[in-house]
């Protein structure tokens, strides 16, 4: 598991959880970050990522990616 900051570019990654405070945890939520739920890199610009869940891309700074923490999706 790792935070989704280090995620390989356009490989899909399961979410395992959510750290940080809840106002926090609810947010990512709202977007589409909950456990279970894939999720692709699909650019790093300057340490910020843009990511495709649950079929949105989404802009993600690298504070907010570091508490994404996931693992490579099963075949």
């Amino acid at each position: 598991m790792m935070p989704l900051m280090y995620a390989e570019k356009d490989r899909p990654m399961t979410v395992c959880r959510i750290s940080g405070p809840l106002k926090v945890r609810s947010h990512l939520a709202d977007l589409g970050f909950s456990p279970q739920s894939l999720v692709t890199v699909k650019q790093e610009i300057a340490g910020n990522l843009i990511v495709e869940v649950k079929g949105s891309r989404l802009a993600l700074d690298a504070s907010m990616a570091r508490r994404i923490i996931v693992q490579e999706a099963q075949a």
